[in-house]
């Protein structure tokens, strides 16, 4: 991801909505492990900057390829765990992306010091990877298909397979919006 695409997350809806991929990484990277399970240290609330759009706006209902997505009670949700702006507490390069499992937050790492914080869900115990990982694909509402283990240990998802043709992208599929695709 360029540093112009980073910027523009600031400007536009579609920035908001190329952000939501970043909810479909934190699903694919969700079992990922921090190192020593300790969380990156969080910034102190002082040091928070504004939003990049009030929240009102950036969890309002849209449309997006063909589908309504509602909006987000956002009055609900832990404030931690809102997209904002906070100082980078990752080190690393501008449009990394690195997700903290141990306090439920990805940053995406922009220039200057500073990175997009977004609250995330974890995989469950059991299904954990950790290391480095290149985003190789990005997806616009992808289909899901669930691997052979998964369809054994659940077989209800069978009608999901492979062989089935994987369940089309909409507001039910788990990969959501987009989807970031790590080898």
């Amino acid at each position: 991801m360029s540093t112009t695409e980073i910027e523009s997350y600031r400007l536009s809806r579609r920035g908001f909505l190329n952000a939501a991929a970043l909810g479909a990484a934190s699903i694919a990277v969700s079992a990922c492990t921090t190192v020593g399970g300790q969380p990156v240290e969080p910034p102190p609330p002082a040091n928070v900057e504004p939003p990049l759009l009030d929240y009102a706006t950036m969890y309002a209902p849209v449309s997006d390829g063909g589908f309504d997505l509602p909006g987000i009670p956002f009055e609900k949700i832990d404030e931690q765990f809102l997209r904002q702006i906070v100082p980078d507490p990752t080190g690393q390069r501008p449009g990394t992306i690195v997700v903290d499992t141990a306090g439920h937050h990805l940053y995406l790492v922009r220039p200057g010091g500073q990175a997009i914080r977004y609250g995330v869900g974890l995989g469950r115990a059991g299904f954990e990877w950790s290391g480095d990982a290149v985003v190789q694909w990005k997806q616009k509402w992808p289909k899901w298909t669930p691997p052979d283990e998964m369809i054994a240990r659940q077989p209800e998802l069978a009608k999901y397979s492979a062989d089935n043709g994987g369940m089309p992208g909409g507001l039910t599929n788990p990969l959501g919006a987009r989807a970031l695709y790590l080898f």
